[in-house]
Formats: C-alpha cells, sequence, structure tokens
C-alpha cells in the first residue's frame, strides 16, 4: 500500500511539474505531496489569505484509512526566511478494517469522527519548487468503536514534503 501510495505522489509530482509554472520563491499559494507519520497520506495545501490557509489529508495506515480538514494559520518567523509557524483546528473521520477486528477482537462499525487541532514548522526551499513541514495533530475521537478511539489521541502528524505551484 505504501509503494502504490508513493508511486502514486510521484507521479502527480511529475504531472504537476509538466502543467505549472515553479513557484521558486519563499512563499507559495498551494502545494500536494506526501506526508509520512502515522502511516502514509496525501496532503494537498492551499493558502486562502496570506496568513491562512486550509489543508486536506488522506491518511491510508495499516488499520484503515482517515480524510482529515484544517484551517491553519501562519505566521513568519523572525530572521528565518522561508520559515513559518502554524497552528489551528479542524476535523476529521475515519474508517478502521478488518485488520483492527482481526488484531484485537472488535466487532465495531468500523467507524469513527473528531475535532483536530494542529501545531507545526512550514519550510519554503527558496530557488526549489518544495516545501516542508513537520506537525503535531492531537484530536478528540467519537463515535462507536474501541475504548482507545473515544477521547483524547496524541498520536497524528508527521513530516510532509510538497510540490509547491
Amino acid at each position: 500500500m505504501r509503494k502504490a501510495l508513493f508511486a502514486t505522489a510521484m507521479l502527480l509530482f511529475v504531472s504537476l511539474a509538466q502543467l505549472s509554472a515553479q513557484s521558486l520563491g519563499s512563499n507559495y499559494k498551494t502545494a500536494l505531496g506526501v506526508k509520512f507519520g502515522d502511516g502514509g497520506a496525501i496532503t494537498l495545501k492551499h493558502f486562502v489569505k496570506p496568513n491562512a490557509a486550509v489543508e486536506g489529508i488522506g491518511y491510508f495506515w495499516r488499520y484503515g484509512t482517515r480524510i482529515t480538514g484544517l484551517y491553519e494559520f501562519h505566521g513568519d518567523i523572525n530572521g528565518a526566511q522561508g520559515l513559518k509557524w502554524y497552528a489551528g483546528p479542524g476535523a476529521h473521520i475515519g474508517f478502521w478494517n478488518t485488520k483492527w477486528k482481526d488484531r484485537y477482537g472488535y466487532n465495531y462499525s468500523g467507524s469513527y469522527a473528531g475535532i483536530d487541532g494542529v501545531l507545526g514548522l512550514d519550510y519554503k526551499f527558496k530557488g526549489a519548487p518544495f516545501n516542508m513541514s513537520l506537525d503535531w495533530q492531537p484530536s478528540w475521537n467519537f463515535g462507536n468503536g474501541p475504548d482507545t478511539w473515544y477521547g483524547f489521541y496524541a498520536g497524528w502528524g508527521g513530516l510532509a514534503i510538497r510540490y509547491t505551484f
């Protein structure tokens, strides 16, 4: 699954490189890439204002999938061109697969939803159409499922590498 995710992301990178002008400054409007952390993910970030962005993340992990939407407030870090901090709220919905049931013996509906927060750093490489971010994404889960999926969960977040345009 991870190899297919990586191959799909690389195909998207090549396609975008041919279709769009490269963003070579220290800022960008939109970025698409992969995120590594609690499983693998595809991430799309788009700035709606100079200091605010929306981000969609599709996680794929050993026990299922999770779709997350975030609204991020960005701020410059003095003396570090291209580096910004960001924080904000969001929400998610997820589905676990039969591997969860087989490993732990739970027999639930297989879905959950919740609210998220995000806190991270975002760096745009000057002279190259790439950016990286590192973040922590704590969440509060609701739904019908295993007790470990109710309440606070601090394990999401990770390292994202994106093509900017």
